[in-house]
């Protein structure tokens, strides 16, 4: 058996206007003339207002650069043009605000920086050199996908459609802001997604079989933050107290994921490549059935998660604990707004054979708490629909 390496390095900063310790941490940094990574919606913010403002929309005393065309779900061409940019202004060092889309896009962005002429394609395909990429500070404004913490880039390639994932330490932010006072414009429904999408990570690292007891601990404290706080950030965005606590729960299950994740996403990525679907409400439309499948193979496999919500779950039969839970958390998407079937949102049947098939060759499946096959997918997805 090879050893197992437990790692939690990322230096983070977190607080209600945290981000005006921006401009000295850079200093450290040496990053003088930055390239931000972001999205078109998010240019328009109050979000990327207060970090114009922080970096200087003069430009006294720094050069800075903007790339805003990343996609809801990054593809090889936000990678490709923003690492141009980035070699082409002389950068050194990427600054990634928004949701995981620009996070990812910014982490891969600094490879083809490095590797100019080499397909990003390859990078999942043969070694490269990963060292010396410039530093990555990721500021995120959504609490969900926890990819500022993460060593994972995931970006949909041009000869696949389909979501790869980069994996290298040296991906890591040398900076994560977690400012809650950047959150606070998000409305409730991508409140509700992200905030899902957070929650299931936590619920699929915590039960993914890897032996990563440490994971295990932040996912269940990941679950018990949202549970408290993100209804309270969906009914009242301006409530900092719950924004903060949601992004540090997201930073929690990315950080628990390390250990690996399950089905859900297997079925959840490629409802996004081939239907456009946002991944956090991907999760929330496929997470009860896949609770409710896992359940009746491994009776008790959500005590635990039960308590991490409060639930009076600790006696009892495992089959009643899981009950409790699965209907606690049906329960809780439901009142966010996450209680749809597929179909509501525009995914067809006709869709089901190709969704299957993507669904099968994405890895999260191989950790899931019950191994599962093809069919079993195929049948997760029909429960869905």
């Amino acid at each position: 058996m090879s050893a197992i390496q437990f790692s939690f390095p990322t230096p983070t900063l977190y607080g209600a206007g945290s981000l005006a310790e921006l401009p000295a941490r850079l200093a450290r940094l040496n990053v003088r003339r930055p390239l931000v990574v972001t999205d078109p919606g998010l240019v328009k913010t109050a979000a990327f207002t207060a970090l114009a403002k922080t970096l200087g929309v003069d430009g006294q005393g720094r050069d800075w650069f903007l790339y805003s065309g990343v996609h809801p779900n990054p593809v090889e061409s936000d990678v490709v043009e923003s690492a141009a940019l980035l070699r082409s202004s002389g950068c050194d060092g990427v600054i990634a605000i928004g949701g995981g889309s620009p996070l990812d896009a910014g982490k891969a962005a600094r490879l083809l920086a490095k590797h100019p002429n080499f397909p990003l394609a390859k990078f999942y395909e043969q070694p490269a050199d990963w060292t010396g990429l410039l530093p990555f500070i990721a500021i995120p404004t959504t609490a969900g996908t926890g990819s500022e913490v993460g060593r994972s880039s995931v970006i949909t390639l041009d000869a696949t459609h389909r979501k790869a994932v980069l994996f290298h330490p040296e991906l890591l932010a040398k900076l994560v802001i977690l400012d809650a006072e950047l959150t606070a414009g998000l409305p409730p429904g991508l409140t509700a997604a992200t905030g899902a999408d957070a929650l299931t990570h936590c619920i699929e690292s915590y039960t993914c079989p890897a032996f990563h007891p440490m994971c295990d601990g932040i996912a269940l404290e990941g679950i018990s933050l949202v549970v408290d706080a993100l209804p309270r950030a969906f009914k009242n965005g301006g409530d900092l107290d719950a924004r903060g606590r949601m992004l540090v729960a997201a930073a929690m299950g990315a950080v628990a994921f390390q250990k690996d994740l399950g089905a859900v996403h297997s079925l959840a990525h490629p409802l996004s490549t081939l239907c456009g679907m946002h991944h956090g409400l991907a999760n929330a439309l496929c997470l009860v059935a896949v609770m409710k499948w896992n359940a009746v193979r491994k009776p008790g496999l959500y005590r635990r998660v039960g308590i991490a919500c409060g639930l009076d779950v600790v006696t009892g039969s495992d089959a009643d604990a899981d009950r409790k839970t699965i209907e606690f958390i049906a329960k809780f998407l439901a009142d966010l707004g996450l209680n749809k079937k597929l179909r509501d949102v525009g995914v067809p049947l006709d869709k089901l054979d190709a969704l299957t098939a993507q669904a099968w060759e994405d890895p999260c499946h191989r950790t899931n708490a019950i191994p599962v096959t093809a069919d079993d997918l195929r049948a997760l997805y029909l429960e869905c629909l």
